[in-house]
């Protein structure tokens, strides 16, 4: 008989409109959900009779020297579950991966305040859709590979694998703690899915119920009863969003694991002061506070999140292409600089930031009106006038910031793009720099050869003075997705596992 397994997926992202304007919560971000996942997949370790042991290994077999193995155990005076990579193993990787690591940590505490903790020990795979990493120019043959096209074989370290900026350590974080949640819980405690159930250690300890109200976690009294599933999101997303800004090392907007958990929506972050004071892991009371944040039930620490999905769409006959352009931007060092020129000159900034917002919404409104329109021939002449709006602004941003928002090379490689015919428009998405671009065009295939066609020796040249180097732009084969995190059948993966 095998052993009990789990498998689940989050989507990666982009943030098509909101790029720094999302870390405040006066503002919205307009966040899409893409169709490359990142997949986690559980099972339990067979162990003798009578034998027993705290050892979790995870490993992404698509990359070389990609194995972690932890000890766990559990801490004095509340502090959680504690993990420790385990070193001098020959299979097991040298490096730390922090985000795997912390995931772990967050997740199962969590999960040891709801159940007995004698949690048993696992193995979790993790699987990358290819888009996330730029991909080998000769892939390795490999009969996993070959059998199965999804996963493909990057034969790299991990450390080396270039991204591509979809979002992967938001999915990752996302999936993974899913998975962990999903696979070690109850459905009376955790649930994302209506599959039925499989046998699962279960409690009586977890009576608080909570809801999400479009993404917004709060108390089932404080409005009309939500699903177990509204709730299984709510909790994932607050767990989620802990870990993530903890193995980050600091407090970010959270559009990435929003968008991970919920799919696309538009987005206003949570309060910061929420996770502040949380401490870490091993530290005293961790557990409690940890269980009182996941399931919102700190009165002076609400999370007031708001995600809204019905106000964002993709109407039939458009698609999202994104387009991955080889060199890289510091988005950290460039939100530095444009939150200092905030504070600096809040006048000019906020006067900008009110006319973003505005073409934001309005370009939120266009798309959702378009794709409730019964009208199957639609003129995009607005939709092209709002996209150009932005990038106005943006560019105004630009150069009021001297941060690369909208550098020159990009404005370039957008006006080539946007003359494609069947591309609406486009935008540098997110923190901006000169890594993707997000276009939004019309979804027929002679689009598409077209767009390839203009792209494949197309190179973008650094701007004088960026220290940026030329890159080859690449056609990610990725397109928007409305759904989030979700359950998944172990099949898929085939001689993989």
């Amino acid at each position: 008989m095998s052993a009990p397994s789990t498998s689940v997926s989050a989507p990666g992202k982009v943030l098509l409109a909101g790029g720094y304007l999302v870390l405040d919560r006066e503002y919205t971000g307009l966040v899409f959900g893409l169709d490359a996942r990142i997949h986690v997949h559980v099972q339990d370790l067979p162990t003798s009779p009578g034998v027993t042991f705290s050892e979790i290994t995870v490993r992404s077999p698509q990359f070389r020297e990609a194995e972690w193995r932890y000890g766990y155990r559990l801490t004095e005076d509340e502090g959680g579950i504690e993990v420790t990579q385990l070193r001098g193993l020959s299979s097991a990787s040298l490096s730390r991966n922090p985000f795997v690591e912390t995931a772990l940590a967050f997740a199962l505490t969590y999960i040891a305040t709801v159940i007995p903790p004698n949690i048993k020990p696992t193995s979790l795979t993790i699987f990358a859709d290819n888009d996330y990493y730029s991909q080998p120019s000769s892939p390795t043959p490999s009969s996993r590979s070959s059998h199965n096209s999804r996963f493909i074989d990057f034969n790299v370290p991990l450390l080396e694998a270039h991204k591509t900026g979809l979002g992967s350590s938001a999915a990752l974080v996302t999936a993974f703690t899913a998975a962990l949640l999903t696979h070690y819980l109850s459905r009376d405690v955790f649930a994302l899915s209506v599959e039925p159930e499989k046998p699962r250690l279960s409690t009586d300890s977890a009576k608080t119920s909570l809801s999400t109200d479009s993404g917004k976690s709060r108390p089932k009294d404080g409005g009309r009863p939500r699903s177990p599933i509204d709730i299984g999101k709510g909790r994932l997303h607050n767990l989620a969003q802990a870990a993530h800004c903890a193995a980050q090392g600091k407090i970010g907007s959270g559009f990435d694991v929003a968008a991970a958990v919920y799919g696309s929506c538009v987005y206003r972050r949570f309060s910061p002061k929420i996770l502040e004071g949380l401490g870490e892991v091993g530290s005293a009371g961790f557990a409690r506070r940890l269980k009182l944040l996941v399931e919102d039930t700190d009165s002076s620490r609400r999370w007031d999140t708001h995600i809204i999905k019905s106000a964002i769409s993709v109407p039939k006959g458009l698609r999202l292409v994104m387009c991955d352009v080889d060199c890289g931007s510091q988005s950290v060092g460039m939100a530095k600089q444009v939150l200092k020129w905030r504070k600096e000159k809040p006048e000019q900034a906020t006067a900008l930031w009110n006319q973003l917002q505005g073409r934001n919404e309005e370009l939120g409104t266009m798309l959702t009106k378009l794709a409730r329109s019964q009208h199957p021939n639609q003129n995009y002449e607005s939709l092209r006038y709002t996209i150009s709006a932005i990038r106005s602004l943006l560019r105004e941003m630009s150069a009021a910031t001297g941060v690369p928002v909208e550098p020159p090379a990009q404005t370039r490689l957008l006006t080539t793009c946007s003359a494609v015919t069947g591309v609406i428009g486009g935008v540098v998405p997110g923190a901006g720099g000169y890594d993707a671009i997000a276009l939004l065009v019309e979804d027929r295939e002679d689009v598409l050869r077209r767009l390839h066609d203009v792209l494949k020796n197309l190179s973008v040249e650094a701007d004088e003075g960026s220290g940026e180097p030329v890159g080859k732009v690449r056609v990610l084969g990725v397109r928007e997705e409305m759904d989030g995190v979700r359950v998944e059948t172990t099949e898929q993966y085939g001689s993989w596992l």
